[in-house]
């Protein structure tokens, strides 16, 4: 069994975006805020009862939580060009921490150095 493709219109992405902190999202009403709180929080019976009643908003959350390459899809259907993480050494290749260091440069700021 396959699950219809997903399909959401921009205002919708640009909610998740906003939802999971990403660039191009803006803040929906208290609504749909309490909304997709619930929905990131249903397990998935009642993440699909939740579907069909507002399934734009599910498959746009979903996406964006669940594909690794989520949120950049749904920037790239709203066209919002975001810059790749680069640690001030040049490592491009991640992971990265919440202050945009890799880890080597974390490590080393940890123990007093300078990263």
């Amino acid at each position: 069994m396959s699950l219809p493709s997903p399909t959401f219109n921009s205002e919708t992405a640009r909610h998740a975006l906003w939802h999971y902190g990403a660039d191009g999202g803006y803040q929906p009403g208290s609504f749909t805020q309490k909304l997709m709180v619930a929905i990131d929080a249903a397990d998935v019976v009642n993440k699909a009862r939740l579907r069909a009643c507002y399934p734009e908003l599910v498959d746009a959350m979903n996406l964006a939580a669940n594909q690794e390459d989520g949120i950049r899809r749904l920037q790239q259907g709203l066209g919002v060009t975001v810059a790749p993480l680069k640690c001030r050494c040049g490592d491009e290749d991640g992971p990265f921490t919440e202050d945009g260091l890799c880890e080597a440069c974390e490590r080393r700021a940890a123990v007093g150095g300078v990263a």
